[in-house]
Formats: structure tokens, sequence, C-alpha cells
């Protein structure tokens, strides 16, 4: 199991990173297709899925080296999920959002894996 939390975790930092980068990109260039919204969306899941990981290994007695690492893990969750609450309805505003969300996630997810 901690395999696939190692794992996951790469999948989690490069997917926040090239989802943060392309949303920017695609804000500033004022496009945006479904492949950036389902790469936003992956982001998403990876995070929930690498928490509902680090939450077997802790239901399995194992612990990281460090406590911030799951204060990291569980904000850059929070990070990804709060557009979903704040974001504005209009569609250019909202990428932001998500996008600089993501971001967020990213560096976040960055601090948790250097404290694992």
């Amino acid at each position: 199991m901690l395999t696939v939390h190692h794992t996951v975790a790469y999948l989690v930092l490069g997917v926040t990173a090239l989802s943060a980068m392309w949303g920017g990109i695609a804000y500033f260039r004022g496009t945006a297709g479904a492949v950036l919204s389902q790469l936003l969306t992956l982001s998403q899941t990876l995070l929930v899925a690498q928490v509902g990981l680090g939450l077997l290994l802790l239901s399995d007695h194992r612990r990281a080296s460090e406590h911030l690492h799951y204060a990291y893990g569980t904000f850059a969750l929070l990070a990804v999920l709060t557009p979903w609450f704040y974001a504005p309805k209009e569609p250019r505003r909202r990428l932001a959002w998500f996008s600089g969300a993501t971001l967020v996630a990213a560096a976040l997810a960055v601090r948790a894996y250097t404290t694992a």
C-alpha cells in the first residue's frame, strides 16, 4: 500500500502542476477546452485518492515521520475542492479559480511529499 501511495504522489505532483499551468495559459489566451476540464477533474480525483490511501495507511498503523505531512495533505485536498463552493459562475473567472486552487494544491502536495 505504501508503494501505491508513493506512486499516486508522483501522479498528483505531475497532474496538478500540469493542469494549473495549462489552466493559467488557457485563462490568458481566453480559450479552454474539455481536455483542460478533465485534467482539472483528474487532479481533484487523484488528491481524493491520495488522501484515502493515506487514511488506509493510518488505519494500518503506518505513520509519516513528520506530523506536518497530514496537514499539508489535508490542505491540498481542501484547496482543490474550495472552488466548488466559492468560484463565480462566469466561465473565465471560474477557470481562474480552479486553476489557481490547483496551483496552491500542487505547492501543498510538494510540501506534503517533502515531509513524508
